[in-house]
């Protein structure tokens, strides 16, 4: 729409320009015009003829020679400048409102965008982690067959990282209002104790042992999604898929780590890492 409105606009400027310049073809685009309104449409096709064979002419006037266009030029320096004016217009309305914004549509201008608006809402107001779910949302058949520990997992907001909190109350905020996804935590601390049980069943739930997880030291969660009141874990769940791979996206853009990029897929996995903290005792 913008670009046939400008193109629009440069035509009926070029159009103007050949009348005030060209008198004759000025006074004849004028009688066919009003010999249009008074006959019907045999003047009009007239018209069509006669405009086609004008620009012929002009086109060919006008590739006669340097000189006589430079000639020209210099002898109607008030009508070229009004006429570049007019072309340039457009451009310096632009830039004088928006920075040639207005023509901007490249993947850098629109990344700087999203990164102005995450920068806000991370300096912004400290988000409140929503509502508690009653227990037994964690233990349909779904979710134990993805998670059959969820039920003795923490979901205690309270006992991440402050910071860690606020970027994933974010990612929450974000996947709703931009995608229509509703999250759900459903595990955040993880204890020593805790990890090591899940390592003692095997690579295939996690390689990590006690201390060497950003869980336990309130830097991880493991999420999933809310429909209908009931939670959507699984990952032969199309629906849910998509949401997970646009929760990497805007989890990596809040500076997190995803585990959807993982040997170990981990779709549901986001952390914030810090150097010098796995191995170490939680203060």
């Amino acid at each position: 729409m913008v670009v046939a409105t400008i193109a629009a606009y440069f035509f009926l400027v070029a159009f103007a320009a050949v009348l005030v310049a060209f008198p004759a073809y000025r006074s004849r685009v004028t009688a066919l015009f009003w010999g249009a309104l008074d006959a019907g449409a045999a003047p009009a096709q007239r018209f069509a003829r006669g405009t086609w064979d004008a620009l012929l002419a002009s086109g060919r006037a006008l590739s006669q020679g340097r000189r006589r266009v430079v000639a020209y030029v210099a002898g109607n320096r008030l009508l070229v400048s009004l006429t570049s004016v007019a072309f340039l217009l457009p451009t310096l309305v632009a830039w004088w409102f928006g920075g040639l914004s207005l023509f901007s549509f490249s993947d850098a201008d629109q990344q700087l965008a999203v990164d102005r608006q995450i920068a806000l809402l991370l300096e912004g107001e400290q988000l409140v982690p929503p509502a508690p779910l009653p227990p037994e949302a964690f233990t349909t058949r779904e979710v134990e067959m993805v998670r059959p520990d969820a039920a003795y997992a923490s979901r205690d907001w309270l006992r991440l990282d402050d910071e860690f909190r606020q970027r994933l109350l974010v990612a929450f905020k974000l996947m709703k209002e931009r995608h229509g996804y509703e999250m759900v935590l459903i595990e955040g601390y993880r204890s020593p104790e805790r990890q090591a049980q899940l390592a003692a069943q095997g690579s295939h739930v996690t390689h990590a042992g006690a201390y060497r997880s950003y869980h336990q030291y309130g830097l991880a969660a493991d999420s999933a999604f809310l429909k209908d009141g009931r939670i959507v874990i699984s990952e032969r769940d199309p629906w849910a898929m998509r949401g997970y791979a646009l929760y990497g996206e805007v989890a990596e853009q809040l500076g997190l780590t995803w585990g959807g990029r993982w040997r170990l897929l981990d779709y549901g996995h986001v952390e914030l890492r810090r150097a010098g903290v796995l191995g170490r005792a939680p203060e």
